[in-house]
């Protein structure tokens, strides 16, 4: 297995990126939905306008297996740039191989390079599997008084 940046300006890069996200938005983590097909050749050149965006690919033998797709943010606590971790996405046969390990390790050594203080995620508090990784990878809920409980992810969608 090896794991690298993705070149959204590469063909494969912009297919794999799109299948990759694709298979993960259909299963029951992704919420079950396929992509819209107009995305296809919309969403790397996208990200490639984002500042800051970068997907790390993991393939074996050529094949991609898994993603994550990131972005720089900036803590305003710290006065240092970070790095949130969008979508992580593994293909179902190859969950629990250790794919979303090299991932997170790739991502971790590219926030590093880019200065980063810290590395944001969300994850489901039913995904099980995705908690036991991130958490053996060093990764917690947070709280800035204890007293006023732990961080929440929240959304409103437009």
């Amino acid at each position: 297995m090896t794991v690298r940046l993705a070149d959204y300006g590469d063909a494969f890069d912009a297919g794999a990126l799109f299948m990759l996200l694709n298979t993960y938005a259909k299963s029951v983590q992704g919420g079950g939905k396929a992509l819209d097909p107009a995305l296809r050749d919309k969403l790397a050149p996208a990200l490639a306008k984002v500042p800051g965006a970068f997907t790390i690919f993991a393939l074996e033998g050529g094949s991609p297996i898994g993603l994550a797709n990131c972005f720089t943010g900036f803590s305003t606590f710290a006065c240092a740039p970070l790095v949130n971790i969008h979508d992580m996405a593994v293909v179902p046969v190859r969950r629990g191989c250790g794919v979303g390990r090299a991932l997170m390790r790739a991502v971790e050594e590219e926030a590093r390079a880019r200065g980063a203080c810290k590395i944001t995620l969300e994850v489901l508090t039913g995904n099980a599997g995705a908690k036991s990784l991130y958490a053996s990878e060093g990764f917690a809920t947070y709280a800035l008084d204890p007293a006023m409980g732990s961080a929440q992810f929240w959304e409103k969608k437009l």
